[in-house]
C-alpha cells in the first residue's frame, strides 16, 4: 500500500465521525406515550410475550434481521494474526456489506479470545441476541471445529463465510465453466493450490456437485498432500492422495480445474501446457493472483480464468452470496445453515448468470445485457437479480430441509418484498459506474483546477471509468495535484487542456464558436475571451468538437449562468424542443428523482410531458422502472385552479405518448409516496406502490421540495442532470463535494455510451 492511499483510507476510516457503522432507532421516540411504549411500562408486554413464546422475538425484537460477525483476529484478510482490536474495521466493513446489499443489521463482534473452546463458549451464550452468526477471519485448522461445534450447539444459523462463501462461488462458476467448455465435473481432474479453510471447503463443495474425489490432488507451500506425509492434521488426511507425485507442475499433467487459493505468481506460465484442453484455471489469491489472465490468454487461449479481482472478468466475489443467503436463512427463521442450502445456492448463481436478462436489468448492464460464456460464467455483484434469486432459493432449500421455523406461506408476495430491498439499498449508482467503466469514454472537466474536480478525477481514474480531461492552467493543476498527493499522472492518466500551451486548437474551437453565438450578441473578441476565460464555455465546446465524449462543468459561481453559457454550444436531441433538469436522492427509504428543479420556472403541459418522458428514460438507464407522480396543491381534481389544469392535461398528454408508462396525476406529494393515501382519494389509480420520479408544476416547487427533503433526510444528491441535450453534459451545483462530481461523471460517460451504442 502507497503513503497516498494508506492516508486515504485511514481518512475515510476517521472522517467525518470515527468507523463505518451506526445504530438508528426504527421507531418514533417523540412523546410521553412513545417512551411508554418502548420501555417502561409498555415494553413488559413484549418481554412476557417472548418468555411464553421464544419464537414471538422475532416479531416483537430485531432479532429476525440482526446477524453477529465474529472474529478473534487471527487470521485476517492477508494480514494475518493481527488481533481482535484489529480486526475491527474489517469486520465493520463485512457488517456494511450485509447492509447494503440485503438490507440485514449486523453488529461486529471482536472477542480477544485465541483458544478455541474459550471462544466457542463465548459465541455460544450470544445465541439469544441474533438471528444469525457469521464467523469471519479465524486461522485453519481452529475454524472448523469452532464452526462444527457451534453448529451443534446453536439453533441459529453459522456460517463461515471464509470458508463457504468462496466454495459456493467457485461451486457456480465450475458448474457453468463445465457447460462452456463441454465437460462434466464427474470427469474432470482439479488440482489445488492451497489446503486452507477456503480450499478445503471449495473441495468438499466439488466434490457434494459430483466431483470424484479420487480426480482432486491438494497442494500446499510443502507440495503434494499425499498419504503417508508427515505431520498431516485430521482436516487434510481425507484428501490425501496415494501419489509419487511431490510438487505441483507433477501433478498438472491433464488436469481439467486449476483452484488457486495461495498466493502470487505460484502458477507458472511454462506450465500451462499441461493442463488438458480447454481448463478452467481459478486464480483467487488477491490482489495478486496465482497467474496473470493475461499470461493464461497468451499461452491457453482455450482457458476460461475466474480471479478474485474486479478488473478481470469472471470475479469470485463472496459479496455475490453470503448477504442473500442469511437473508433467505433469516427470512424463515432458519436454526442452521444447511449444505442443501449452500448447494441451492450454488445453483441460484450459476442458474441466474445463464437466464436470459430482462429490460430491467440490461437497463442495470448499461443498455447491454451480459451474455452468458467464456467471460461471464459468473454474476457481477452488483446484479439486483442476486438477491431475487438467491435468498428465496435458500429459504426453500431451509423449508424443504426442516430447519424453517417461520416457513414463507406466499412466495410471489416474497419476491416482492425483495425487489422493494433491492431498490432500498442505497447502490444506485452501482449498475451505471459498471457501464462506465466499460466505456472508457473521455471526460472534460470545465473546473480543472478546482480540488474537488482533482480528487473526483482521481477517483474516476483509479474506478477505471474514463480518462478526465481538465481544463486549466497547467502549472496550477500539477502543483495542486502535487499538494493534494494525488497519483494520477498527465499524458498516461489524464489530459490537461491548457489554451496556452494549446493555440491551435484554441483557435479551431474559438472559429467555432464565434459562430455559435455570432448572432447572439457576443460578438468576435467576446467570444474569444469567453471562450479563454470561461470554463463552462471551454468544457462545452470541447464536447462539441469531439475532444471528449461527456462535460462537467459548473461548481462555481451561479449555476443558471453556467446553464446560459452552455446552451448555445449543444444542441437538443432531434424533436425535443425544452432542455429540462432531473436530480436524485438516496434517502434510507428509497430512492427519489425530482423533475424539473432547475431550468424550467413555469413549464406548460407540453414541456411536462415532454421531460417525464426523459426523466423516465433516465431513471430507466439506473436499472430502476419509473413509476411517475405528477404532484400539484390539488388531488385528483380537487382543484380547477390553472396550475392543476397544467398537471391534468399533461397527464393525458402522457398517456397518449407512452400509454405504457406508469404515471398518474395530479396528486399530493403524500399520495405520491404512501399507497393507502392515494387509495383513499381514488379507486382506479394506474400507478402501484411508492413513486419514485416526481414530476413539479414548477422550478419552484422542485427546487423548494427537493431541497427540504434533501436537508430533513441525511440524503445523498446525485446531479442535476441536464435532459434533452444530444451530447451528455452537466452543471453541478456549487456546494457539490468531490462523491457528487464523480457521481455525475459516471452518469455522464453511461449516457456516452449508450449514444455511442
Amino acid at each position: 500500500m502507497d503513503e497516498t492511499l494508506r492516508k486515504a483510507a485511514l481518512d475515510y476510516h476517521r472522517h467525518p465521525r470515527p468507523g463505518k457503522l451506526a445504530i438508528t432507532p426504527t421507531k418514533r421516540m417523540e412523546t410521553s406515550r412513545d417512551l411508554a411504549l418502548a420501555y417502561s411500562p409498555g415494553v413488559a408486554a413484549a418481554c412476557l410475550a417472548i418468555k411464553d413464546d421464544p419464537d414471538t422475538a422475532y416479531d416483537y425484537t430485531t432479532r429476525g434481521n440482526l446477524v453477529a460477525v465474529i472474529t478473534n483476529g487471527t487470521a485476517v484478510l492477508g494480514l494475518g494474526n493481527i488481533g481482535a482490536l484489529a480486526s475491527k474495521p474489517v469486520m465493520e466493513g463485512k457488517a456494511v456489506l450485509f447492509k447494503k446489499f440485503a438490507g440485514i443489521d449486523t453488529f461486529d463482534i471482536e472477542v480477544d479470545q485465541p483458544d478455541p473452546d474459550r471462544f466457542i463458549e463465548v459465541v455460544a451464550a450470544l445465541e439469544p441476541s441474533f438471528g444469525g452468526i457469521n464467523l469471519e477471519d479465524i486461522k485453519a485448522p481452529e475454524c472448523f471445529r469452532i464452526e462444527q461445534t457451534l453448529r451443534e450447539r446453536m439453533n441459529i444459523p453459522v456460517f463461515h463465510d471464509d470458508q463457504h462463501g468462496t466454495a459456493i462461488i467457485v461451486g457456480a462458476a465450475v458448474q457453468n465453466a463445465m457447460i462452456v467448455q463441454g465437460k462434466t465435473i464427474d470427469d474432470v481432474r482439479i488440482v489445488t493450490s492451497g489446503a486452507g479453510a477456503a480450499a478445503i471447503s471449495c473441495v468438499r463443495i466439488l466434490i457434494a456437485l459430483g466431483a470424484n474425489p479420487e480426480n482432486i490432488v491438494m497442494t500446499d507451500i510443502e507440495g503434494v498432500i499425499y498419504k503417508g506425509r508427515p505431520n498431516l492434521n485430521e482436516t487434510l488426511e481425507p484428501f490425501a492422495r496415494d501419489t509419487a507425485a511431490r510438487t505441483l507442475p507433477e501433478v498438472l499433467d491433464g488436469a481439467d480445474i486449476f483452484l488457486g487459493l495461495s498466493a502470487p505468481g505460484v502458477l507458472k506460465p511454462e506450465w500451462l501446457d499441461k493442463f488438458a484442453a480447454n481448463p478452467l484455471i481459478l486464480a483467487l489469491a488477491n490482489p495478486e493472483p496465482e497467474i496473470r489472465p493475461e499470461l493464461v490468454a497468451e499461452h491457453r487461449p482455450d482457458a476460461i480464468v475466474c480471479t478474485g479481482r474486479s478488473d478481470f472478468p469472471n470475479q469470485v466475489n463472496n459479496v455475490l452470496c453470503f448477504p442473500f443467503i442469511f437473508r433467505g436463512a433469516l427470512d424463515v427463521g432458519a436454526t442452521a445453515i444447511t449444505e442443501g442450502m449452500k448447494l441451492a445456492a450454488v445453483t441460484a448463481i450459476a442458474e441466474l448468470t445463464r437466464i436470459e436478462a430482462s429490460e430491467t436489468v440490461a437497463a442495470a448492464y448499461g443498455g447491454v445485457a451480459p451474455v452468458f460464456g467464456r467471460d461471464y460464467i459468473i454474476p457481477k455483484p452488483f446484479d439486483p437479480r442476486l438477491i431475487l434469486h438467491i435468498a428465496p432459493a435458500v429459504a426453500r432449500a431451509a423449508m424443504d430441509e426442516g430447519v424453517a421455523r417461520r416457513p414463507i406461506a406466499d412466495f410471489d408476495v416474497y419476491q416482492h418484498d425483495l425487489e422493494r430491498l433491492v431498490f432500498r439499498s442505497g447502490l444506485l449508482l452501482r449498475p451505471v459506474i459498471e457501464v462506465a467503466r466499460s466505456a472508457k469514454v473521455r471526460i472534460v472537466y470545465g473546473e480543472g483546477e478546482d480540488e474537488r474536480t482533482l480528487r473526483a478525477a482521481q477517483s474516476v481514474i483509479d474506478d477505471r471509468m474514463g480518462t478526465p480531461l481538465l481544463v486549466g492552467r497547467t502549472a496550477a493543476i500539477m502543483q495542486r495535484i502535487a499538494a493534494l498527493g494525488l497519483r494520477m499522472k498527465p499524458e498516461q492518466d489524464f489530459r490537461i487542456v491548457d489554451f496556452e500551451r494549446e493555440q491551435g486548437l484554441f483557435r479551431r474551437l474559438l472559429e467555432t464558436y464565434q459562430h455559435i453565438v455570432n448572432r447572439r450578441g457576443v460578438p468576435p473578441d467576446a467570444a474569444q475571451r469567453q471562450l479563454s476565460r470561461r470554463p463552462t464555455v471551454a468544457a462545452g465546446m470541447l464536447l462539441a468538437a469531439g475532444e471528449a465524449d461527456a462535460a462537467i462543468c459548473g461548481g462555481l459561481g451561479d449555476w443558471s449562468r453556467q446553464f446560459r453559457y452552455a446552451m448555445p454550444i449543444i444542441p437538443r436531441k432531434p424533436g425535443i424542443k425544452r432542455v429540462s433538469a432531473m436530480t436524485a436522492l438516496i434517502l434510507q427509504s428509497g430512492n427519489l428523482f425530482f423533475c424539473d428543479t432547475h431550468v424550467n420556472e413555469d413549464p406548460s403541459s407540453e414541456d411536462i410531458a415532454e421531460m417525464t418522458h426523459l426523466a423516465a428514460g433516465m431513471v430507466s438507464h439506473f436499472g430502476i422502472t419509473p413509476k411517475v407522480a405528477l404532484l400539484s396543491h390539488s388531488n385528483f381534481g380537487a382543484s380547477n385552479s390553472a396550475s392543476a389544469r397544467k398537471m391534468r392535461r399533461a397527464l393525458a398528454l402522457i398517456h397518449a405518448q407512452d400509454p405504457e408508462l406508469e404515471v398518474d396525476g395530479e396528486m399530493h406529494a403524500d399520495a405520491a409516496l404512501f399507497e393507502p393515501i392515494r387509495a383513499r382519494a381514488v379507486c382506479d389509480s394506474r400507478l402501484t406502490g411508492s413513486a419514485n420520479l416526481l414530476v413539479m408544476p414548477s422550478i419552484d416547487a422542485a427546487n423548494i421540495g427537493f431541497n427540504l427533503l434533501k436537508a430533513a433526510g441525511e440524503a445523498v444528491t446525485v446531479g442535476p442532470f441536464l435532459l434533452g441535450l444530444s451530447k451528455p453534459l452537466h452543471i453541478a451545483i456549487p456546494s457539490v463535494t468531490a462523491r457528487g462530481l464523480v457521481n455525475m461523471s459516471a452518469v455522464a460517460a453511461m449516457e456516452a455510451a449508450l449514444m455511442a451504442g
